[in-house]
């Protein structure tokens, strides 16, 4: 289980709200935030409510000016608890096309460059079949990221929500 507290200000200060599960909609108990403490487990924070928007991945520690260090505002909207690993596999199948067409890549360990490991950079839709994972546009897991969780993905709308290019993949195991 995972506990994640949000407090308005930096420096853990103002109002604070305390989260041990998802949360779709944070902005009608805390009009902003600028500091966080994870004191277990791992969440996805994004900054529109539904759990849609940009996202950042947090683990356990304390941001004590998350606007500062992430470069995103101070509108963290939904958080999503990733569920700790239970000792199962990891794997994810990328393919060319939309709808799960196309040449087909499988992954089940990190992959800190897509391009150099396929020779392609150009993935439009996945399957992930066991496992949670952090998908990032950029090589050695920089950039911005998106969080994977099992399923079905037919566009690369339905894990980022705008044209985006998948360049490495890393598992979401209990750092």
């Amino acid at each position: 289980m995972g506990k994640i507290i949000f407090y308005e200000d930096r420096d853990f200060g103002g109002q604070r709200c305390e989260c041990t599960a998802d949360c779709a909609d944070l902005h009608s108990v805390l009009e902003r935030c600028r500091s966080i403490r994870v004191e277990s487990g791992m969440f996805v924070l994004y900054d529109r409510p539904g759990f849609t928007g940009t996202q950042f991945f947090t683990r356990r520690g304390e941001y004590s000016d998350y606007t500062g260090m992430t470069g995103m505002s101070d509108c963290v909207r939904s958080c999503r608890m990733i569920p700790t690993p239970s000792g199962g596999g990891y794997k994810m199948r990328l393919y060319e096309h939309f709808d799960m067409g196309g040449e087909m890549m499988e992954l089940t360990d990190n992959c800190p460059n897509l391009m150099d490991r396929f020779r392609t950079s150009n993935f439009n839709s996945c399957n992930v079949m066991d496992g949670h994972w952090l998908a990032y546009e950029q090589p050695n897991y920089r950039g911005r990221h998106y969080y994977l969780r099992p399923g079905q993905y037919r566009s690369f709308n339905e894990w980022s929500g705008s044209n985006s290019r998948m360049a490495s993949v890393r598992r979401l195991t209990d750092l």
